[in-house]
């Protein structure tokens, strides 16, 4: 092979790492200093949309990543920086129901149900922050997950004319949260595939009112 035709290759093969990158670094430079660790930092916000994970992992343990998402956001709620927890996340079958999940979670956490709104169509975290608005009517809101995940979802509210904040739960280190932040790269590649082809949530329906 010429060295003309191995240097080609070799582009072909660094072009999509190098876009992985720029994706990475525009997201985090948009969501820095729009997330928060401490709720006596946060701003207050009337919802806080909770994104939606599984309480158990594939191997049938706890899932670290639902846990700390279920804290963060009852530590959110009982500091009064949101008056009401909107739950969003996987419902598509009988078997599999992240919002009931979360939400049993949040009342076992001491949450008052009439303070829960529930979204039973975000399937992905576009759905989540679209769907908060156009159905459940949010222009503005904080989002509960973990840090790499808040920043993701506050550059995809932003597209979409919303503004959000971001309190972080806390991480998973070890292997699990390795594979997560692996899934996470490639997400936020797609992020600016959504965007540019303008990719709506898989279903919207008729508007929520939260009071």
């Amino acid at each position: 092979m010429k060295k003309k035709g191995r240097k080609m290759i070799l582009l072909l093969l660094l072009l999509p790492i190098f876009l992985l990158g720029i994706a990475n670094v525009w997201i985090e430079q948009y969501a820095s200093g729009k997330t928060f660790n401490s709720t006596s930092k946060i701003a207050k916000n009337k919802v806080g949309l909770v994104l939606g994970t599984s309480p158990w992992r594939v191997d049938g343990s706890k899932n670290l990543f639902f846990q700390y998402r279920i804290q963060a956001a009852a530590n959110l709620y009982f500091s009064n920086k949101v008056e009401y927890l909107l739950v969003s996340g996987d419902n598509g079958s009988k078997y599999y129901d992240e919002p009931t999940a979360i939400k049993n979670a949040l009342m076992e956490k001491g949450v008052p149900e009439n303070r829960i709104y529930m979204d039973y169509a975000g399937f992905r975290t576009l759905d989540s922050v679209v769907r908060a608005k156009e159905i459940f009517g949010q222009s503005s809101f904080t989002v509960v997950s973990q840090q790499f995940h808040n920043e993701r979802a506050i550059f995809l509210a932003k597209s979409k004319g919303i503004e959000a904040i971001g309190f972080n739960a806390q991480d998973v280190k070890g292997k699990n949260g390795l594979k997560v932040k692996l899934r996470e790269a490639l997400a936020r590649a797609k992020v600016f595939i959504d965007i540019i082809f303008q990719v709506q949530p898989k279903f919207l329906g008729d508007e929520i009112n939260i009071p």
